[in-house]
């Protein structure tokens, strides 16, 4: 379908390699279809006992989705592709979740985003020291979706939270700590890991066996700050909590924060707020496809694409411009239901 995943069986293992190295495997429609359609063959092969997600080349896992192509539809065709690009990816990040064998993701190297869609709803999720992990998209004008709200909101400490609105990253020892990734494995060790699920050896243990006990993860020293500022789910109160507190980390990250977009960091509590709410990770996946659908056309995605990604001047102009400025009925309107015929189903 598109050379853009290398998909291959070898031994017991179905793999699927991401292989668009100049935009870091950045996820297009093509990439998506691709996987899915894989998965749904190698569901129901006895032959395939273990899929892997990996990367072929380059210095990245996967980098998000096709942030270009989403601008491009929210500018020029209404949200339409944009929409279709969303539903589609959504229903691979449920599969992968629900798939009844072991999936293996190796999140070596950067995994933002999307690459963070389809590493986490994986039974295991390999972190290395190469790792870099982060949502960022509140830097422009989107939100942590691709089941973010989830898996966030599930974090302990109020990190979850930390991460959706500032778009902190974190090394592979962070991710180790936080619960966002199940082994520690170096580098250099990866290949045999592969080669032994290939081999049919059980994934737990043969992970397990190669793992190491992670480095000290650096945000551990922040988690009792992180608990207190952002501990309400009302963004003004973080941002005052912060503003209170003459810390240098304070201060740091109150200046992340004016950076984001008003509008969709409100968007990311409610979120993970509501994501606390949901019985089974479809549901997740159901709203967030609902504030995704509203998101892309809303000003702020388009000018936030413009000031980091295209233009690089990293000066957004965001509308609404202040965090006072979103209001509750703006937010309820984002994630109201859509037309039933328009809503959001898994495969």
């Amino acid at each position: 379908m598109t050379d853009e995943v290398l998909i291959r069986q070898e031994g017991h293992a179905g793999f699927l390699s991401l292989n668009r190295p100049k935009a870091i495997h950045a996820l297009t429609l093509d990439m998506v279809h691709a996987m899915t359609a894989a998965l749904l063959e190698w569901r129901d092969d006895p032959a395939v006992t273990v899929v892997i997600i990996d990367h072929a080349e380059g210095r990245g896992f996967c980098s998000g989705g096709d942030i270009a192509f989403l601008r491009n539809s929210a500018l020029n065709d209404g949200g339409v592709s944009g929409r279709k690009f969303f539903h589609d990816e959504y229903q691979l990040n449920h599969l992968i979740f629900t798939y009844p064998k072991p999936v293996v993701a190796f999140m070596d190297g950067i995994t933002m985003g999307g690459g963070v869609g389809i590493s986490q709803p994986a039974k295991f999720h390999v972190a290395t020291e190469n790792t870099r992990y982060a949502m960022p998209e509140t830097g422009i004008g989107l939100f942590p979706d691709v089941g973010g709200g989830w898996y966030l909101s599930r974090l302990p400490h109020r990190i979850g939270q930390f991460l959706a609105l500032t778009g902190a990253r974190m090394d592979g020892a962070e991710c180790r700590w936080a619960g966002l990734a199940t082994h520690y494995l170096p580098h250099d060790a990866l290949a045999e890991a592969k080669a032994r699920l290939a081999q049919g050896h059980d994934p737990a243990q043969a992970l397990s066996a190669l793992a190491l006990t992670p480095p000290p993860a650096r945000i551990e020293g922040n988690a009792v700050q992180i608990a207190r500022h952002f501990a309400s789910d009302r963004y003004e109160d973080i941002l005052a909590s912060l503003t209170a507190d003459d810390s240098d980390w304070a201060a740091k990250e109150l200046a992340t924060l004016r950076t984001k977009s008003p509008q969709t960091c409100k968007v990311a509590l409610r979120q993970l707020a509501d994501s606390l709410k949901c019985g089974s990770f479809a549901e997740n996946m159901a709203m967030e496809y609902r504030v995704a659908s509203r998101v892309l056309t809303l000003p702020d995605f388009a000018e936030g694409v413009r000031a980091v990604i295209v233009d690089k001047d990293n000066t957004p102009q965001w509308n609404p411009a202040t965090p006072e400025g979103v209001t509750d009925q703006l937010i309820d309107s984002i994630f109201a239901a859509l037309p039933a015929n328009e809503e959001w189903k898994p495969l």
